[in-house]
């Protein structure tokens, strides 16, 4: 039996020849490596210069999961490495281990200023 596996939904990516291209970055910590899991932090970078967001600027994350932003049209650029903790060491805090990034690239030139 052969699994298959749907097309994935596209979004179409800004050109970027005679356009103003930015990229918005999206860090979502999630509460597992699976993306389908909660997301525990988050930080927003914008590179069009419209918001200003900055860290502990909102009480509710902006997606309930990494899948959520994936269809919002975020892509995933970088995922977080599956590193075992020390032997010893499994039950000291320390950073937010599963950290996802995405990325929206927008025109300025549709989107407007």
């Amino acid at each position: 039996m052969t699994a298959t596996i749907p097309a994935p939904a596209t979004t179409p990516v800004p050109a970027l020849t005679g356009s103003t291209v930015r990229q918005q970055v999206l860090v979502l910590y999630l509460g597992t490596s699976a993306l389908d899991s909660d997301v525990i932090g988050w930080a927003h970078y914008d590179g069009t210069g419209r918001t200003s967001p900055t860290t502990g600027d909102g009480d509710e994350p902006p997606y309930e999961t990494g899948v959520a932003a994936l269809r919002d049209g975020w892509r995933l650029i970088q995922a977080a490495q599956l590193i075992p903790p020390y032997p010893g060491h499994e039950h000291e805090v320390s950073f937010l281990k599963h950290e996802f990034f995405f990325e929206k690239l927008v025109d300025l030139d549709e989107a407007g200023r």
